[in-house]
């Protein structure tokens, strides 16, 4: 294979690959002549190397010798991992000098791939509900304190990403759009969930991620606040805000992160936690992760006031029912109602 000789096209296409590598390095000041040298002597490329496998490996550090602790760190590593290619894509169709969002096709695509991600986080919490050992969780789980997923700065840059300011404060509080960001920022709708029950004082968890991200949250929320998905959907031309499939592709997307992740997570959390227990760190997530309560919605104007009204209600608890909890979480002692 090796002594085989190029086809006069072949010859041709390499010819214009190496014209195209001159002009690159030429353009950066590199010596083209040395690159080129430079490959014949590399090894190139192994798959170990590639993925990062041996510091990937070492990247889980249980705090506590319950095996079971290995599978609570290795899912929520990967769940951020799913979150960074969520953030990827909306970043992509939300360039606006790339102007991917004027085009139909790429919301599709983007949109798609995002659902198809939220898709697979939400089935996964079948891991989390009945792949650990309920005793080892209740043991280990008081070793990470304050430590908690509520913390993930992540999750709200997808937030921030997908919707309007206003979608994302407490209900109580989304009136009053003229009072100043820093003002605003106070009465975003998660913060009410680290909100300790007994004393209704701030518990660490959330003082600790306010610290270290209060700023970094409201640059993020700056900076896509004229390019948020909701915000470049909204100013699109009636024809493609319209589509039917766009608009399928947008109510799936609103559905999958703010109900039936929530319901998800709310799922698991039913089934290791007491019914009068708080999350780890301490967080109120029989408040918080209730999608009925806090009726977070990216995209307002393609439900109707009677979906709204009905958001993380009976009709739609059967929905996940049949659809996610029906097919992964077969525990029957929980029915997707609150305890």
């Amino acid at each position: 294979m090796a002594n085989r000789k190029l086809s006069p096209e072949e010859i041709n296409k390499a010819i214009g690959y190496i014209h195209q590598l001159r002009e690159k390095y030429e353009g950066i000041g590199q010596d083209f002549i040395l690159y080129l040298e430079g490959l014949v002597h590399s090894n190139g490329l192994n798959y170990w190397d590639y993925v990062k496998l041996d510091s990937l490996m070492g990247l889980q550090t249980p705090r506590t010798n319950f095996p079971d602790e290995m599978i609570f760190v290795v899912y929520h590593q990967i769940t951020e991992l799913y979150f960074k290619l969520i953030k990827q894509e909306i970043d992509l169709l939300t360039d606006l000098e790339r102007g991917e969002y004027k085009e139909l096709k790429n919301w599709y695509k983007r949109i798609g791939r995002c659902s198809n991600y939220w898709k697979h986080l939400c089935n996964s919490f079948d891991i989390m509900a009945h792949g650990m050992d309920i005793s080892e969780f209740k043991h280990f789980r008081m070793a990470l304190l304050p430590a908690s997923g509520f913390q993930s700065v992540q999750f709200r840059h997808i937030e921030i990403m997908s919707s309007n300011l206003s979608s994302l404060l407490h209900k109580d509080n989304r009136e009053d759009m003229d009072a100043p960001l820093e003002k605003l920022y106070q009465y975003m709708y998660w913060k009410s969930g680290g909100i300790d029950m007994d004393t209704n004082n701030k518990t660490l968890t959330l003082r600790q991620f306010e610290k270290k991200y209060d700023l970094e949250l409201q640059g993020w929320i700056k900076d896509y606040r004229y390019r948020n998905l909701a915000y470049l959907y909204y100013r699109l031309a009636p024809e493609l805000k319209n589509d039917e499939k766009l608009v399928h592709l947008l109510r799936e997307y609103d559905q999958y992160i703010n109900i039936f992740w929530r319901m998800s997570h709310q799922a698991a959390s039913s089934r290791h936690l007491p019914i009068d227990d708080r999350g780890t760190g301490g967080t109120n997530w029989r408040k918080y992760l209730p999608p009925k309560f806090q009726r977070v919605i990216f995209f307002n104007t393609i439900w109707t006031d009677t979906e709204k009204e009905e958001w993380g209600k009976a009709g739609v608890m059967k929905f996940f029912r049949d659809r996610i909890q029906g097919t992964w979480m077969k525990d029957e002692r929980y029915d997707g109602t609150d305890q």
